[in-house]
């Protein structure tokens, strides 16, 4: 009995770093072609794994697309969240929210831009469990750029009369079009002209506009 132990704890181990190294291809697969274009058996092919190894890791298609949003919301965390989690509330987080998001895209972590513009519009009219997904990816995302808004305001250095579900939208907007026009058009400046945007928007709400740093350079985050 003793020697079944390690032994297990190697299978599953193995089928960690398999599911690990699949979802890192399938999002950055998913990321240009959309995730339709994802399939068992071309990941299979694609890193030369068994096609029986990688049902049994995901089973279907769609516990496949699913996995691969959740692995990008992770990365998505890494990159944009996590590094102003130790960042004051106030302007100043939600500045270094937006420097990073922008960043994100610019340095292309998914090489097809933020991940989930593009995935959203791929599933924004169907319905299902990806979708699904998707729209709480999204909502989470939106909260926490609204919740760190809220909090500038509890601060004092955002206008007591923001309307912060108005702001937030216009930030996101800012910076989803700057992803699409670098994408579509390979411009880089459109990064500075968002981080232009972003920087008029919050000065124009600040109670202070000397508190909020100019964004036209885009953050360039540690190595």
């Amino acid at each position: 009995m003793t020697g079944g132990g390690p032994r297990l704890d190697g299978r599953v181990e193995r089928g960690n770093q398999t599911r690990r190294l699949v979802l890192r291809r399938t999002v950055d697969i998913a990321s240009v072609e959309g995730l339709e274009a994802l399939s068992l058996g071309r990941i299979a092919t694609e890193l030369k794994l068994s096609k029986s190894g990688v049902f049994a890791l995901f089973g279907s298609k769609e516990e496949l697309q699913l996995a691969t949003v959740r692995a990008a919301g992770r990365i998505f965390l890494d990159a944009v969240v996590v590094p102003v989690e130790q960042v004051p509330p106030g302007l100043g987080r939600v500045a270094r929210l937006c420097a990073h998001w922008l960043a994100y895209s610019e340095r292309r972590v998914f090489p097809g831009g933020c991940f989930f513009y593009g995935v959203i519009a791929e599933f924004d009219a169907r319905e299902g469990a990806v979708r699904d997904a998707l729209v709480r990816a999204d909502r989470d995302w939106t909260a926490r750029v609204e919740r760190c808004l809220r909090e500038a305001v509890d601060t004092g250095e955002l206008r007591q009369d923001t309307d912060v579900a108005q702001l937030a939208f216009e930030l996101l907007a800012v910076m989803e079009m700057a992803n699409a026009q670098s994408l579509l058009h390979g411009a880089g400046q459109v990064y500075g002209r968002a981080g232009t945007a972003i920087t008029t928007r919050l000065r124009a709400a600040a109670t202070d506009a000397s508190r909020i740093p100019d964004l036209t350079a885009p953050v360039t985050p540690p190595e």
